[in-house]
Order: structure tokens, then C-alpha cells, then sequence
């Protein structure tokens, strides 16, 4: 009689998978859930393709370059690694003959799902490299509890409010990858909001595709949390992080706010300092045929009110926005009219992007179409009074005292570091220089607020002296 011999799960290494994160935030929050359930699984990450069982691609597929980057990256994976799975908005996007267009490119891959797709992927996982153990014994090494595994420096993390987006503007096909707007229970957020603060977060930054819709898909239900009613509504969900957030003397920051009347509601908790009074709105242009024409939700005339507005009542209110240069039909006037804008409305941070013919997006099919080499100008044009705009107001800053939070201090920061203020963003915005402290005392610390007095402006940074 043969004898089955069961292996002792103690003698074999964890498998380990490899992980690229691609695009925007939002796509970084989709991996950090796939990174949280690897690990609870007892799954290992490897920092090398080589090095790894298999390897996930999260992917961007929104403009032709993040197209070509992501499939470049699973080329990349596929020579050097071999099995891959992909994931993300590329894996929604559709090719020639309307197949899928990862698999059309690279039909080696073993599995596609598109964003957002957790358990369709930990199915591609379990199916190509087995889970090790049972996921109700072992305990997540490294993570924020509930909040789970995040990418992001220990410091700080984003905290996506909802999924989709009930828009459909004429450049964008982020709806028919990501589908419309669903909104996180409120308690959930709420939970996760906490669980990042235990873990040391001291900034969170609050993303969606659509921040100001936060709770219009359920009716701005009331949801619980901590035995009390919310709303599932932008002030409600806003006004409580803002009281999580001061418990832990942590920033609250606000990304991807369309400019609805109802954000009017929240300038004044960005006056008295509950949240940061910086905002994200994604404008896109000023002149209201451009906007039609791009089916977007609120006109240039109205837009440049209610800054003012908001302005008036948060005088140290930081608006940070995007734009496209060159969108299809856009006349020598209209896009004057959007460099005024800019002036007019003091911009803080502007990025401005050439439009770029996304596949799928209906705006290709507008008459009109320039030139890329007008649109490349015109985009040239852009930055130039932007930048204009921005170190003009850096400037006024040169003899304040600000607060930073400290993002890099080698030798606990006796020779400087880098921080941000809350004008800065990571990754997208400036930032400030830290010079050498002056005082033998003094240290900086990642993760830690320090002052600073600023003493110059250099380009889109900000130079500060710790004190």
C-alpha cells in the first residue's frame, strides 16, 4: 500500500509575486488592495522581476503615452519574468476588431481584468501560483490594519472615497473602463481614515474620479460610524475626517473636486483649519464653447467666480488644477481666453496637457482637429504664463513661516532635507528645500512637521531654513 506524504508547509519559501503600479493614484490605492490580500494570504512581493513566481502589472490606459508605457512595462515583464498578469484600465481597453487590446499586444500573459478587479485577480493568482496558507491564521506584517498594505511613504497615503465617474466628457473614456460613480459606504472610509492615522499617517489624501459627487449615487444615504449618523455627502464625510485628522495633529487633503456650488461648504473648514486649504480641481479650460464642446459640467465664467469666492473667504486657499491646450476645434481666441483665465484666476500649480487623440474617446470625432505641432505650442504657451503666475506667488511667501512636513532628512537632517508645505502634494506639486538647521538642537525627522522660514523661491520650490 502506497503512503501519501503531505509536505510540511514550513519547508517550502512563500511564493513570491512581483508588482508594477502604474498611472494616477487611484490606481495605486487598486494596488495596495492586491498587495493587502497577497500578504494576508502569505504571499511574498520580489523587487525584481527575476526574482519573482509571477508578476502583476497594474496599467494605465488613458493617454497614448501611459498606453505605450504599460505595455511596454508588460514587455518588459514577460522577457525578463515570463507569467504575468494584468490588471488596471489598459486591461478594459479594446483593440483592433474590438478584442482586448492587452492580449492582442501581448498574448503570452496569463490573465487580463480591468480596474478595480481585486478578486479577479487574487482568482488569476490562486489559479497560477497557489496560496500558500490559510489566510485566517497569519497576520498582514507591515500594514494599517484594516486600512491594509499601502505603496506610499509610511507618512503619508490616499484614501479613495469612491469608484467611476457619471461624466462623460468628450477626451475621456475613464467611464466606460471604470463604469459610473460608486460611493464607498461612508462608515467604511471612515474606518480606513482612522486605521492610517493609528498607523502614522500624517497626511491623507482624499481621491476619486469625482470628489464633489461624493454620495450622489445612493441619495446622500445616512450611513454610521462610531455608533452615529453621517450623510454620505462631501461636507459630512470631510467635516469628520477634518476631526479624525486633528486627534492626530495630521493634514487632510482634497483631490479631484469638480467645482459644484456645494464645495462652497467646505472653504470655511479649510478657514478655521480643520482641512488643508488647498484644493485639486480638474478645470480643463476656461471658455465656455471649449467646455461644451468637451461636455464639461460648469462653465469659465462661473468657474472664475467662485474662485474668487472661495478666495475671498480662505485668503490662503491653494488652487491646483489641469488643462488641455489644442482640444479640437479651440480657436487662436478660445485659447487666449484660457491664458487670461489663468492670470485672472491666480492658478497656483496648472499642468497643461497637448491634446492627445485617446482611442475610444469621442472628441477625435469633433472637426478641427490641429496640428500636433500648434498644440505642442500652444501647450508651451500655456506652461509659460502658468509658471509665470506660480513663482509670483512663491515669491510672496520669501519671509513667512510655514509648517513642513519633513519627507527626507538623511543624518536626521543635520545637512537639510526636502519637505512640503500645504500648498505641495507629493509627487505632482513643488517643494521645500530645508537648509541646514541653524541651531546644533535641531533635527528633522521623516514624517514629522517642522517650521521653516522661507528665504527664497527657486523655480517651483520654495527654500526654508528649520527653526
Amino acid at each position: 500500500m502506497s503512503e501519501t506524504i503531505s509536505p510540511n508547509p514550513t519547508s517550502n519559501p512563500a511564493p513570491k509575486v512581483g508588482f508594477v503600479s502604474l498611472g494616477c493614484p487611484k490606481a495605486l490605492t487598486d494596488s495596495e488592495l492586491i498587495l493587502t490580500q497577497l500578504s494576508a494570504e502569505g504571499y511574498q512581493t520580489s523587487k525584481t522581476f527575476q526574482g519573482a513566481d509571477l508578476v502583476i502589472v497594474n496599467t494605465c490606459g488613458f493617454i497614448d503615452d501611459a498606453v505605450k508605457e504599460s505595455l511596454d512595462t508588460i514587455g518588459e515583464a514577460l522577457a525578463e519574468n515570463g507569467r504575468v498578469i494584468v490588471t488596471g484600465c489598459l486591461g478594459a481597453k479594446k483593440g483592433d476588431g474590438g478584442g482586448n487590446l492587452v492580449l492582442q499586444m501581448h498574448p503570452k500573459v496569463l490573465a487580463v481584468t480591468g480596474p478595480h478587479a481585486t478578486q479577479e485577480v487574487m482568482d488569476a493568482v490562486h489559479l497560477n501560483l497557489p496560496k500558500p496558507h490559510d489566510p485566517f491564521v497569519d497576520l498582514v506584517p507591515n500594514a494599517f490594519g484594516v486600512a491594509g498594505i499601502k505603496l506610499t511613504p509610511r507618512h503619508y497615503a490616499y484614501l479613495k472615497i469612491s469608484e467611476g465617474c457619471n461624466h462623460r466628457c468628450t477626451f475621456c473614456i475613464i467611464p466606460s473602463m471604470r463604469g459610473d460613480l460608486v460611493s464607498r459606504p461612508i462608515g467604511d472610509v471612515l474606518t480606513e481614515a482612522r486605521a492610517l492615522f493609528e498607523g502614522g499617517v500624517k497626511e491623507l489624501l482624499v481621491i476619486s474620479q469625482d470628489t464633489s459627487a461624493y454620495g450622489v449615487d445612493v441619495k446622500y444615504r445616512t450611513g454610521f460610524w462610531d455608533g452615529k449618523p453621517v450623510k454620505t455627502r462631501m461636507l459630512e464625510l470631510v467635516k469628520t475626517l477634518g476631526e479624525i485628522a486633528a486627534q492626530y495633529g495630521a493634514w487632510v487633503r482634497l483631490h479631484y473636486v469638480y467645482p459644484y456650488p456645494s464645495v462652497d461648504e467646505i472653504i470655511p473648514l479649510m478657514a478655521s483649519g480643520q482641512v488643508l486649504p488647498y484644493l485639486d480641481v480638474p478645470l480643463q479650460h476656461s471658455h465656455p464653447d471649449v467646455l461644451r464642446r468637451m461636455k464639461r459640467p460648469a462653465s469659465g465664467e462661473k468657474n472664475l467666480d467662485r474662485i474668487q469666492q472661495w478666495r475671498a473667504a480662505c485668503p490662503e486657499l491653494v488652487v491646483r488644477s489641469t488643462f488641455i491646450a489644442g482640444f479640437p476645434g479651440e480657436t487662436e481666441e478660445e485659447f487666449s481666453h484660457l491664458l487670461e483665465f489663468v492670470r485672472e484666476a491666480r492658478i497656483d500649480r496648472a499642468g497643461c496637457f497637448a491634446y492627445s487623440p485617446v482611442s475610444g474617446a469621442l472628441a477625435n470625432e469633433l472637426p478641427g482637429m490641429l496640428p500636433i505641432e500648434v498644440r505642442e505650442e500652444r501647450r508651451a504657451r500655456f506652461m509659460a504664463v502658468a509658471e509665470e503666475v506660480s513663482v509670483e506667488k512663491l515669491r510672496n511667501r520669501v519671509g513667512s513661516v510655514m509648517q513642513i512636513l519633513v519627507d527626507s532628512a538623511p543624518g536626521m537632517g543635520k545637512k537639510g532635507g526636502l519637505g512640503r508645505s500645504y500648498a505641495d502634494a507629493p509627487e505632482i506639486d513643488g517643494v521645500v528645500r530645508l537648509l541646514p538647521p541653524e541651531k546644533i538642537s535641531k533635527t528633522l525627522k521623516v514624517g514629522e512637521f517642522t517650521k521653516a522660514r522661507i528665504v527664497s523661491a527657486q523655480g517651483h520650490d520654495l527654500v526654508g531654513l528649520p527653526i
